[in-house]
């Protein structure tokens, strides 16, 4: 990492260790505290069934301790962009990061089912304030080469971050460390958190946060419960037979966002600092980019998940089998999405494009190899191999042309908006592809109804990505 340099004569370009000379180290930190919220997303998914005989858990229950941190993540993401802009990105990073590491201590003790729901909760608060901070800080710190290679490491840790938590779950729950079952899962966040706190008190740059901005503490309310209402009945609403108090909160969700685009016009009007820069919206390339990654994302989220319930209920494979059945896929990913750039520059514009409309093919053969209840033999690792090489020459493009126009100054809001659309991605497509895999199967089933339901599902990705790459075609790179 010895081509990163650190944004010459910016604001607090020194970090409160000294001169900033280690901007590897700093790159480092910034990437382990985003690796580990991302870790956390999937490892708890293979430690399910032990979860649910150790704590006797009900199936709603078990939904809310899987999806309880990405709830609070996806929810209080853009809040979290916004402290940091005011009080500190170190600060908030910190801040954060000591809140995930404690609740993950709290979820490896947690005595009863109630108690992990609650600390899981907490922990995808702790994540809120601790991610959007690593965004801010990489477009405000790095620079032109710098800041391109600090992206792709940064897509590269998305992605990777899905792959492990499934192998290293498998690991640890197959393990049984000490007769503890699943709560490894949770505490091997805790040495980790502490040793990232100690180093980030040594290396994140001072960049004081602007204590006269505005908070826009109607549109953090509006917002906050908007995506509430989104997130919450799709996480849930399979589980528990799409109540009509799902649906309800659905249509208010809609509502809500509508009113938050009229409580932010009316702030701005006003002379007042919207939670949602109008000049970061207004960014040529964000939001058709920003709608292209939400699709993508989706469909890698929603597909991972849905593959994973194929291999554990419909083939019978082990946590750890099924995770690293789903690696190459997600390797592939992040290996692209930090290499992509070295491809000919005469491809660099057309690649989201282009990458996009391969996806849609790709997936559908990829159902269709599994479709019978195959086993997974190497054909279709390859395969997913090659959709997760494609998958991050689409992904990293298009979050690299979404942040190309936009201000350092304007650098906390449009990671907040971007880091929101994919962990938003993640969750709808988790959730509606996760519901069009379990309506069409209950499980366990037979290898073949299991790999029907699969084949179904990989169509409906199709279907997304189809959208996404509609999306990518509008999304033209900015001059420079």
């Amino acid at each position: 990492m010895t081509d990163l340099q650190i944004r010459p004569g910016a604001a607090g370009a020194t970090t409160t260790g000294g001169p900033a000379t280690r901007p590897g180290l700093l790159l480092t930190l910034l990437l382990c505290g985003q690796f580990m919220a991302i870790l956390d997303v999937s490892i708890v998914n293979v430690a399910v069934p032990t979860i649910r005989t150790d704590l006797h858990a009900s199936g709603a229950a078990l939904q809310l301790v899987i999806a309880g941190y990405t709830i609070a993540y996806a929810v209080l993401l853009i809040t979290g962009a916004r402290l940091g802009a005011r009080y500190g990105y170190g600060r908030l990073f910190q801040l954060g990061l000591a809140a995930f590491t404690l609740a993950s201590l709290a979820c490896g003790l947690a005595p009863a089912t109630g108690w992990l729901i609650a600390f899981r909760l907490l922990q995808g608060a702790g994540s809120a304030l601790m991610v959007p901070q690593v965004m801010s800080l990489l477009q405000r710190t790095f620079t032109g080469a710098a800041r391109t290679r600090a992206l792709g490491l940064y897509s590269a840790v998305l992605a990777g971050g899905l792959a492990v938590g499934q192998v290293l779950g498998g690991v640890l729950v197959s393990a049984d460390l000490f007769g503890t079952g699943w709560r490894p899962v949770f505490l091997v966040n805790v040495p980790i958190g502490l040793a990232l706190l100690s180093a980030g008190a040594r290396l994140l740059p001072v960049l004081p946060g602007d204590r006269g901005r505005g908070f826009d503490l109607p549109g953090l309310v509006v917002l906050g419960a908007a995506l509430g209402l989104l997130v919450v009945p799709l996480v849930l609403g399979h589980e528990l037979g799409w109540p009509v108090w799902g649906w309800a909160m659905l249509a208010a969700s809609a509502l809500l966002f509508a009113l938050f685009a009229v409580v932010e016009r009316r702030i701005a009007r006003r002379g007042g600092q919207p939670l949602i820069s109008g000049r970061v919206l207004r960014t040529a390339t964000l939001r058709p980019a920003a709608g292209a990654i939400f699709m993508i994302m989706a469909a890698f989220a929603g597909f991972l998940f849905a593959f994973a319930l194929h291999q554990q209920s419909g083939l019978g494979h082990s946590a750890l089998r099924a995770g690293l059945c789903s690696a190459p896929m997600a390797l592939g990913f992040g290996f692209s999405s930090l290499h992509w750039h070295r491809l000919p520059a005469r491809l660099h514009g057309v690649l989201p494009l282009l990458g996009a409309g391969l996806l849609v093919p790709g997936y559908l053969l990829l159902g269709l190899l599994l479709g019978g209840g195959a086993e997974i033999g190497p054909v279709a690792l390859l395969l997913m191999t090659g959709l997760g090489l494609v998958a991050g020459c689409t992904y990293s493009p298009l979050f690299a042309r979404a942040l190309g126009g936009v201000a350092p100054a304007d650098a906390a809001d449009a990671s907040g908006v971007m880091v929101t659309v994919v962990q938003l991605g993640q969750v709808v497509g988790v959730a509606v592809l996760g519901s069009v895999f379990l309506g069409g199967v209950s499980l366990p089933a037979a290898a073949r109804d299991s790999g029907h339901a699969l084949l179904v599902t990989t169509a409906a990705i199709a279907g997304l990505v189809g959208v996404g790459a509609a999306l990518a075609a509008r999304a033209r790179p900015t001059a420079g």
